[in-house]
């Protein structure tokens, strides 16, 4: 952990860590065991796998194995946005048709609640506010993709969004030159270090058994190999996310795609009055090189979006440290959103990956043929995707070993969906870097001709990434 210049600390995790504290830890992995299911990384969808299994079966033997402490990943590093927006649906939608992909967006609706409701049932002061998701326009090209997206919205089956005019979206949050913004209900903000640290402490509760610094170096059918020894189940779940590249064979699985954030000091009555936000919606916008927001529950701005995309070789940072440029480049994003925050302090700035497969969509997938499971690909929306992939886990599992039959989850269009893997270095690295700047030139071009329409740069790289 470091400053930058102004005092703002730089890495150490996250800003979450940094409030809550790094947890307590837990014993490693004592040599060679086994289990009736082994989940490989304690994050969110670890955590909630565990939950979901332990509660619907009590005498299960579960051991989560994590190469560090649990969230230390993207759980732990997130925006803390509990939403219901799902890496791939569009993409879905063209493979299985449209009413498959609207009850995966039913599905991802109802998880913003189910995720409250299990917080409220276990004690879990997560922080949450369900004020719903703002996302706002402030260029002639953004106001029409604005208006696509939330035709698309609705097109999906979310009747109760509202598209906001310029007065309507200064009402909530006053945005420096938003013309208009789409709302929906089906979101909240969320402190995600409290999230996880009481998710592991109910899984524990359960009697799951939690390894932390157990690094899996492999995982194979019925084996995770670790240093210090190797867990044998019939059932292993890969829950690595970003992290997967680390695992053998899986280097081009999914990329690990960097974001970054800071945090403000907290901020007096005066900022607030200027800016609004007394709803405490999760804050976006339609960028290209899109940013997402928060106001925390001690009433900082957490600002967050992409930095360096990518890592050569797809290397993941170890302790969260971002780039000065990085830190510049939210800091300009804030004073733009929020002109009253120019003089504010930054507290704390850092960094985390997450999971990005080849064709931008999230999966959760069980072998019948291995006992070899894996859910993530999330693409940034994992914070509610990781619950309903948990669900979804669960019922896969019991259905394969006779507990159960298939449920409505079992057959929604992203479970076993198969991608191919990302292209070899160098390829990969200036290929996202490229499209980066792709989007980023597009932002400014959109910003200072005032087209209405999405710049052309932009088009191509959407379609040479795979997200369209």
């Amino acid at each position: 952990m470091s400053s930058t210049n102004g005092g703002t600390v730089n890495g150490g995790i996250s800003f979450w860590y940094a409030q809550e504290g790094i947890p307590a830890p837990r014993e490693p992995l004592p040599g060679d065991a086994s289990a009736d299911i082994c989940i490989v990384g304690g994050g969110y969808t670890g955590l909630w796998t565990a939950y979901y299994l332990k509660k619907a079966v009590p005498f299960l033997n579960i051991t989560v194995l994590e190469a560090a402490f649990c969230g230390y990943g993207a759980s732990g590093r997130n925006g803390g946005w509990l939403y219901n927006g799902i890496a791939g649906r569009d993409r879905y939608a063209r493979l299985h048709g449209h009413e498959a992909a609207v009850r995966l967006q039913q599905a991802m609706n109802s998880t913003v609640s189910e995720v409250a409701d299990v917080c409220a049932a276990e004690g879990i002061d997560a922080d949450i506010h369900r004020g719903g998701v703002l996302e706002v326009a402030y260029t002639p090209a953004q106001l029409e993709r604005l208006k696509t997206f939330h035709s698309v919205e609705i097109a999906f089956g979310e009747k109760d969004r509202l598209l906001l005019g310029a007065r309507e979206t200064a009402e909530r949050v006053r945005v420096t030159g938003a013309v208009a913004s789409s709302w929906t209900p089906h979101g909240a903000r969320l402190h995600p270090v409290k999230l996880v640290k009481g998710l592991a402490a109910a899984v524990e509760a359960l009697g799951v058994t939690i390894h932390e610094s157990t690094p899996v170096t492999e995982i194979r059918p019925k084996h995770a190999v670790t240093p210090y020894g190797t867990v044998r189940a019939p059932y292993v779940l890969r829950c690595t996310e970003g992290f997967t590249a680390n695992l053998k064979g899986q280097k081009r699985t999914w990329l690990p795609m960097n974001s970054s954030m800071i945090v403000t000091e907290p901020l007096p009555r005066t900022v607030w009055d200027a800016i609004g936000w007394d709803g405490r919606e999760t804050l976006g916008d339609m960028a290209h090189a899109y940013m997402y927001a928060q106001r925390t529950a001690d009433d900082r701005i957490a600002l967050g979006g992409r930095g360096v995309p990518y890592r050569f070789g797809s290397r993941t940072d170890n302790d969260g440290r971002t780039q000065p440029a990085t830190v510049d480049a939210l800091r300009d994003i804030l004073v733009r959103f929020f002109p009253t925050t120019a003089g504010v302090r930054i507290d704390h700035a850092w960094s985390g990956v997450l999971g990005v497969p080849r064709d931008w969509c999230a999966t959760a997938t069980l072998d019948r043929s291995t006992g070899l499971g894996w859910a993530g690909g999330y693409v940034g929306s994992g914070v509610a995707t990781a619950n309903l992939a948990a669900r979804t886990l669960r019922d896969l599992i019991q259905q394969d070993s006779g507990q159960s039959g298939p449920t409505d989850l079992t057959a929604l269009p992203w479970v076993n969906h198969k991608v191919r893997k990302w292209e070899p270095e160098p390829l990969r690295w200036l290929g996202v870097h490229t499209l980066y700047a792709a989007y980023r030139n597009a932002d400014h071009r959109e910003s200072t001709t005032h087209t209405a329409t999405t710049h052309p740069l932009a088009r191509t790289a959407d379609r040479l990434s795979g997200r369209r």
